[in-house]
């Protein structure tokens, strides 16, 4: 026998029978289980959607301005003193949180206030900087 043939033979040898393997109950599918699931579970569409949402999070300063809109609105000059990032950054920063629908803006006069959109933007950023303060259990 050939070496080929020989490693051919012990590979095909080795594999196990069809016949010999037994499904284990605990791997079944329990229908009454699952079922009732599928009315929670998300489309693979808005799963996308949310991916980019939270994708779209993962800047610092945009979190950092959310942080401070989180507790008071304010104009873009006072929000890049307190960031300390330049005005056209922080405006910069505002579109693209405006354009996501997280700040929303109110003109007075010559100044344009920021607030955050509505409280679902509030109770995900409470939401998050809480989970994050929480001490680890384990």
């Amino acid at each position: 026998m050939s070496a080929k043939n020989t490693v051919a033979y012990i590979v095909t040898d080795s594999l196990p029978n069809t016949e010999d393997i037994h499904n284990d109950p605990k791997d079944e599918i329990n229908d009454d289980n699952v079922q009732p699931l599928q009315e929670w579970l998300i489309s693979s569409d808005k799963a996308q959607r949310m991916a980019e949402f939270f994708s779209f999070l993962g800047d610092a300063n945009r979190l950092r301005i959310l942080s401070v809109l989180a507790k008071e609105e304010l104009c873009v000059s006072d929000l890049a003193a307190l960031l300390e990032m330049s005005e056209s950054a922080v405006s910069h920063q505002l579109r693209n949180l405006r354009a996501m629908r997280l700040v929303s803006y109110r003109k007075q006069g010559r100044n344009v206030f920021y607030q955050l959109h509505d409280s679902h933007v509030f109770h995900l950023y409470q939401a998050v900087a809480e989970h994050l303060d929480e001490k680890d259990e384990g």
